[in-house]
């Protein structure tokens, strides 16, 4: 275990002495480029669907904001997707429950958590960024606003979801597996035409968790962060993990000190297998697109991976993972 620790206290010394030494140039670099859109990038391979519909927008030169909404509505309504509304995993009670936020290149943002029985939570979250003077609605408080904004609703404990829950109750309560339960979200950033960023977050949470529980998706910084000077990015994996060190918002400013996406992913992740003794039984994965549409990812475990959507066509790639790393 020592050997690990100092390999990775290492790694992240090295990486902030490379970011330090090269960061003039760098901003310099991004200041005289001119962005490059328009491109959509989000989390697992669900996003190649979701990133279609949010390409449907953007080919349109429509808005970045447009187009993630549009975007992650797709898995959000699709039952095979297990780890987003519709069909989703239940709380430890059987309950489906929410999370979702959304986030333009203004600063504007929305959010809701712990909503139910409605399957677009990431709607709602933009109407409470477009209609109320909030950020951040929960509970009952959130469902009865998705109400009177017209939403219907529906249960979505989908019969195989609630078969799964049944036999994990019978099962004495398994542990989870890090990439399959828990890679519990859609993320999606887009650069738009006129070069702005905007980003979505949706989630039906960690399967099984217990009643009440949020994770990062809905929390501006953790599970999403958008500056439209610099970039963007989203998280997936232990949501807890991503509100301790505020993920998302410390991969936007490490690009801000002139990493690339892939390289402050990275930082990110080391940041918090640094803090963790046994970091090796958690997934953490980072996700981030810059003001010049160039993209990049890294986590801890294998497993994790992308989709790209841009003028060349699509892609899905796999993420570079800590544990990779010989150590």
């Amino acid at each position: 275990m020592s050997n690990r620790r100092d390999f990775l206290k290492l790694s992240a010394i090295g990486g902030s002495l490379g970011l330090a030494l090269s960061h003039i140039k760098s901003i310099s670099a991004i200041e005289q480029k001119q962005p490059t859109g328009p491109i959509v990038v989000s989390t697992w391979e669900h996003g190649l669907s979701a990133n279609e519909a949010a390409w449907d927008v953007l080919s349109k030169k429509g808005r970045a904001i447009d187009a993630v909404e549009k975007g992650v509505r797709i898995p959000e309504g699709d039952p095979k997707v297990r780890t987003v509304s519709l069909g989703g995993y239940p709380d430890s009670s059987g309950k489906v429950t929410l999370d979702a936020c959304i986030m333009d290149e203004n600063m504007n943002c929305g959010s809701v958590a712990y909503l139910q029985n409605i399957k677009h939570p990431i709607s709602v979250a933009r109407k409470v960024m477009d209609d109320t003077p909030h950020v951040m609605l929960v509970g009952e408080g959130a469902q009865q606003f998705a109400k009177e904004q017209g939403f219907v609703e529906e249960d979505l404990l989908t019969a195989e979801s609630k078969a799964d829950w049944q036999n994990w109750l019978t099962s004495g309560q398994a542990k989870k597996l890090i990439n399959i339960e828990n890679h519990d979200t859609i993320g999606m950033l887009a650069l738009d035409a006129e070069g702005n960023l905007s980003g979505a977050c949706t989630t039906s949470g960690a399967a099984y968790k217990m009643p009440g529980r949020v994770g990062d998706s809905p929390i501006i910084g953790a599970g999403l962060y958008v500056d439209n000077e610099i970039g963007a990015a989203t998280a997936t994996g232990m949501g807890e993990l991503m509100m301790k060190t505020v993920g998302c918002h410390l991969v936007v400013e490490l690009m801000r000190q002139g990493a690339s996406p892939q390289e402050a992913c990275k930082q990110a992740v080391l940041r918090i297998a640094n803090k963790l003794e046994n970091f090796e039984q958690f997934q953490v994965g980072f996700l981030a697109l810059n003001k010049q549409g160039e993209y990049g990812a890294y986590c801890i475990q294998t497993g994790f991976n992308y989709a790209v959507r841009n003028v060349n066509g699509e892609q899905l790639l796999d993420a570079k993972y800590l544990l990779e790393d010989k150590i």
